[in-house]
């Protein structure tokens, strides 16, 4: 029975590129920051369910890396001004 999480199944974040939505656990300077976001957005613009992604991270005010396309700064400046 499908459940309304079932979409996370289809993301392409999932798997081998996983790091790329999330900082490391260690520094990382500025520049790696937005190559690595870069990356990760690309991604995203090609995923099948970024819009999913992108409403569930907002809905749960998500607070750690990208989802659906958004850094989590850029996903606190559209709920703050909603």
């Amino acid at each position: 029975m499908p459940t309304k999480d079932d979409w996370q199944l289809k993301a392409l974040c999932r798997g081998n590129h996983a790091h790329l939505f999330f900082p490391p656990s260690t520094f990382e300077r500025k520049e790696e920051r937005e190559k690595r976001e870069m990356k990760a957005k690309a991604i995203c613009g090609v995923c099948p369910v970024r819009v999913e992604c992108y409403e569930h991270a907002i809905a749960i005010r998500e607070p750690f890396g990208i989802w659906g396309g958004l850094t989590e700064v850029e996903r606190r400046a559209i709920t703050a001004v909603n």
